[in-house]
C-alpha cells in the first residue's frame, strides 16, 4: 500500500514486471517546465502529469492523519480532478475540460483520491462515484489491474481495497461478474509454502503463470488481504512466523505469510533493496516505509522495529528530493508504529510534507494525530522508484505506486 508504495508512468501496448511509484518519474530533483506553472493548491514542485492526483492524495491523508487540516484549495484541486464518470486521472492540467476517450483514467489514482477525501469528509458523491466506477471495472478473479480491463495485479487491487474499506464497502462483499472477490484474487497471487519466495505476493503471473516474489507487491499484498488501506495501527499477531497453508488458507493467512516473507527479507539488512538495469543494489526507502506499515498491521511489530529505526536514520534526503508522497509514506510508517511524526529521527515530518504545498487551513497540535474509525482508515500505495519503458503506442500506465524491478 498504501507506497507502494509508495507511480512511473509507461506509454505501453504491454505490462511489464512490477509496479512503479508515482514520484519515480516526478522526482523534486527535476523542477517542473519554467514554461507551465503549476496549480497553487498543488503539493510538490515536479512536473505533476504521472503522479499528481497521487501524491495530493497521500500528502492530504498524511496531513490529515498528524491532525492537519489541508488547505481548501489543496482538497478542492484534488476533488476537481474527477471525470464526470467517477474515474481520476494521474493528473488534468484543465479540469474544465471533459474527459473523454483520450483521458487516461486509472484505478490507482482514483483509489488514492478515494481514501484521502473519505478521510477529510464532506466528499461523499465525489467518492460514492469513485467507488461506483472502480466496481464496474472490477476483473472477473475479483482484482483489478492499473487500467480498466487490464490483467489484475495485487498492487492496484491492494490500494482499491484500501479505498472500498474507506468508503464504508465491504470488499468481501463486492463480488466480480464471475463471482469473486477481491481477497479471492489477492490469494491467487500469493506463493504458497515450501515454494521460491515462499509467503510473499507476486505481482502478477508469469508468462508462463508461475508466480515470482515481489517485496512491494507483498507489502500491498499484505495491507490488502487485512483490508487496510494507507493508514491503519498495529495489529495483533501471535509472533508465529511458520508458513500457513492447507485446504483453508485464507486471506488472513495470505497476509500473516507475507509479512513472513518480509521479516525474513529485512533480518540480514534493515532495509529492503533495489536494483535498475546495469547499477548496484541500493536501499529502497519507500518499499521499505511501506513494508513497515504491512508489518505493523500484521502485528509483526517486533520486525518492523529495525526498519523504522533504519528510516528514522537514513531518509532525509531521499524524502527531500521525492516530495510530498515520500513524506507521507514516512508519516504513514510512523502512525502505523505508534512513533511521533514530528520527531522522526529529529525531523518533522509534518512540517516538511507541508511546506511542499500550500499553508494548512488549520496549524497542527504535537501529537494530535487521527484516530482510525476502527484501525484501518485510509492503500498502497503504496509504492516507490522503479523505471521502465515498453515502446508502442498505448495508454500512460501508471501502477500502484510501486515499482517494476528485481526486489531483493
Amino acid at each position: 500500500m498504501i507506497v507502494r508504495r509508495s507511480a512511473a508512468v509507461l506509454a505501453a501496448t504491454a505490462v511489464i514486471g512490477t509496479a512503479f511509484a508515482p514520484s519515480a518519474l516526478a522526482d523534486d530533483s527535476s523542477p517542473s517546465s519554467p514554461s507551465r506553472a503549476l496549480p497553487s493548491g498543488l503539493y510538490g514542485s515536479t512536473d505533476p502529469t504521472y503522479d499528481g492526483v497521487w501524491r495530493q492524495s497521500l500528502a492530504l491523508l498524511a496531513q490529515h492523519t498528524a491532525g492537519v487540516r489541508p488547505a481548501a484549495k489543496a482538497v478542492d484541486w484534488l476533488a476537481g480532478q474527477q471525470c464526470a464518470n467517477g474515474a481520476f486521472a494521474p493528473y488534468r492540467a484543465d479540469a474544465t475540460a471533459k474527459c473523454d476517450a483520450r483521458t487516461m483514467v486509472d484505478t490507482n489514482s482514483t483509489a488514492a483520491a478515494v481514501q484521502a477525501l473519505e478521510a477529510l469528509g464532506g466528499h461523499d458523491s465525489v467518492t460514492g462515484a469513485a467507488v461506483k466506477w472502480l466496481k464496474s471495472v472490477q476483473n472477473k478473479d475479483g482484482g483489478w489491474g492499473y487500467t480498466a480491463g487490464g490483467a489484475s495485479d495485487t498492487n492496484s487491487t491492494a490500494v482499491v481495497i484500501g479505498a472500498l474499506g474507506a468508503a464504508g464497502t465491504d470488499p468481501e462483499a463486492v463480488p466480480s461478474k464471475g463471482a469473486k472477490t477481491p481477497y479471492d484474487a489477492l490469494l491467487g497471487l500469493s506463493i504458497g509454502c515450501g515454494k521460491k519466495g515462499s509467503g510473499a505476493f507476486a505481482f502478477q503471473p508469469g508468462k508462463k503463470g508461475g508466480l515470482a516474489a515481489n517485496a512491494d507487491a507483498t507489502a500491498a499484498g499484505v495491507l490488502g488481504a487485512l483490508g487496510k488501506g494507507f493508514v491503519t495501527k498495529a495489529g495483533t499477531s501471535s509472533g508465529d512466523f511458520t508458513c500457513a497453508g492447507g485446504d483453508t488458507f485464507d486471506s488472513a493467512d495470505a497476509a500473516h505469510n507475507g509479512a513472513s516473507y518480509l521479516a525474513e527479507s529485512l533480518k540480514d539488512t534493515p532495509y529492503l533493496k533495489s536494483a535498475l538495469a546495469g547499477a548496484d543494489d541500493q536501499p529502497d526507502y519507500g518499499n521499505t516505509a511501506d513494508a513497515v506499515v504491512a508489518l505493523a498491521a500484521a502485528g509483526s511489530t517486533s520486525a518492523a522495529k529495525q526498519p523504522l529505526a533504519w528510516l528514522e536514520k537514513n531518509s532525509g534526503a531521499w524524502a527531500a528530493k521525492s516530495g510530498p508522497a515520500a513524506y507521507a509514506q514516512l508519516i504513514f510508517a510512523a502512525h502505523a508504529t505508534g512513533t511521533d511524526p514530528r520527531d522522526f529521527g529529529g525531523t518533522d515530518l509534518v512540517e516538511r510534507l507541508g511546506a511542499t504545498g500550500p499553508a494548512a487551513d488549520a496549524p497542527a497540535s504535537p501529537g494530535a494525530e487521527q484516530k482510525d474509525d476502527d484501525g484501518d482508515s485510509g492503500p498502497g500505495v503504496w509504492w516507490i522508484v522503479g523505471v521502465g519503458l515498453v515502446a508502442g503506442i498505448g495508454v500512460g500506465f501508471l501502477i500502484s505506486g510501486r515499482n517494476r524491478k528485481r526486489q531483493l
